[in-house]
């Protein structure tokens, strides 16, 4: 189920993180920490986890912008993955941009990240500018 992360969560959500980029870091030298700071990124972002039982098994991470959401941060556990939690959450993250009164979406992935790029595409984000490993994307959600 999908529910508000609080900042008991911290631990578990740093250990799902961990494992869901685990393949990425493996082969990406620059890849920034996705784990650093759990507690802070809960207490400053609207932040949802998805739970198996006792398990954080997959995450959201959401900033409001100006006038669009960032979406910081999707990322499911390798053992959940094919589960629907990814597209689950994905689909919350437009609930809460609309909630929020925003239309647009953005996020930055990493461009060694093909994986990553490729499933954003294939649910309507489009890639705007890449700079270095930055890639930005932008989705404009219709009504």
């Amino acid at each position: 189920h999908l529910r508000r992360a609080i900042v008991y969560d911290a631990d578990r959500l740093g250990a799902c993180l961990d494992a869901a980029y685990a393949q990425f870091a493996a082969r990406i030298g620059d890849l920034p920490d996705m784990s650093a700071d759990c507690a802070g990124q809960i207490s400053e972002n609207d932040v949802w986890v998805a739970e198996s039982g006792d398990a954080i098994v997959g995450a959201l991470v959401l900033a409001p912008g100006d006038d669009f959401m960032l979406l910081v941060n999707v990322a499911v556990h390798p053992r959940h993955r094919g589960e629907g939690i990814g597209g689950r959450l994905l689909m919350l993250a437009e609930s809460e941009t609309r909630g929020h009164g925003f239309s647009k979406m953005r996020l930055s992935t990493h461009a060694q990240m093909p994986e990553t790029i490729g499933l954003y595409a294939r649910n309507g984000w489009v890639e705007i500018r890449r700079q270095g490993n930055k890639v930005e994307m932008k989705k404009q959600l219709s009504g």
